[in-house]
C-alpha cells in the first residue's frame, strides 16, 4: 500500500435503514476489521479500529432511518472500497478526495455516480470529467416561460390553510398522531413552496 494514501469524505448524505447499516457491519467483520458499536436513542456509533487508529463513524437516527454525519478520512484503502460501495449502494451525495503522492482527484457524488473529477497537482487544476447537465437551456427558457408554477402555488396556498386547519383541530382535540401526520404534510407542501418560489 501507498504510503501517502489517504482519503477523506466530506458533506456527506447518506441516509440507511437498519438492514444496511447490518450489512455494512458484516461487510467490515468479514474484511476482518476489528470492531465495536453502540447506540442510543439519537445516534448509532460504529468504531472500526484500523491500525492504531479508531475511526468512529456517526449514524444520526432520523425516525426509523439513520443519516451518517460528520467528515471522514480514511488512510485504508480496504475502508475506503467499502464506504464507496455504501455510497453507491445508498444512491448517496459526497465530496470524496483522494491524496496520493503530490496530487489531489477531487470526485462530486450525487445519487451513488460520480458527476464532476477535479485533479490537482501543484497549482495545476484539471477538470477530468462533469457529467453533462439533463436539463437544457431551452428546458429552463420553457419552465420560466410556463404558468404551471404559479398556477401551483395558487392551489398550495388553498392545501397549506386547509392543512393548518387541519392541525389546528387535532392539537384541539390532543390527538397526537393525527398532530404528527399533518406536521408532516405541512412540512411537504411548505418544501414545495419554497421550490416554486425560487
Amino acid at each position: 500500500m501507498n504510503k501517502s494514501y489517504e482519503v477523506e469524505y466530506c458533506n456527506l448524505e447518506l441516509r440507511f435503514d437498519r438492514r444496511q447499516i447490518r450489512n455494512f457491519i458484516k461487510s467490515l467483520i468479514q474484511v476482518g476489521y476489528s470492531l465495536y458499536w453502540n447506540e442510543n436513542e439519537h445516534q448509532f456509533i460504529i468504531s472500526i479500529r484500523t491500525g492504531r487508529k479508531l475511526i468512529k463513524l456517526r449514524f444520526q437516527r432520523l425516525g426509523d432511518r439513520y443519516k451518517i454525519v460528520g467528515d471522514y478520512s480514511f488512510k485504508d484503502e480496504k475502508l475506503a472500497e467499502l464506504m464507496e460501495k455504501m455510497i453507491g449502494d445508498t444512491r448517496g451525495h459526497a465530496i470524496v478526495k483522494r491524496f496520493k503522492d503530490r496530487q489531489i482527484l477531487i470526485e462530486n457524488i450525487m445519487f451513488g455516480e460520480i458527476i464532476r473529477m477535479v485533479e490537482i497537482t501543484g497549482v495545476e487544476h484539471k477538470v477530468l470529467f462533469q457529467k453533462e447537465p439533463v436539463v437544457t437551456i431551452d428546458e429552463i427558457i420553457q419552465a420560466f416561460k410556463s404558468k404551471r408554477a404559479e398556477e401551483r402555488a395558487a392551489v398550495l396556498r388553498l392545501e397549506l390553510d386547509y392543512e393548518l386547519t387541519v392541525l389546528h383541530d387535532a392539537l384541539t382535540a390532543g390527538e397526537e398522531e393525527a398532530v404528527a401526520a399533518s406536521k408532516e404534510r405541512l412540512q411537504g407542501l411548505r418544501e414545495e413552496m419554497l421550490l416554486l418560489e425560487l
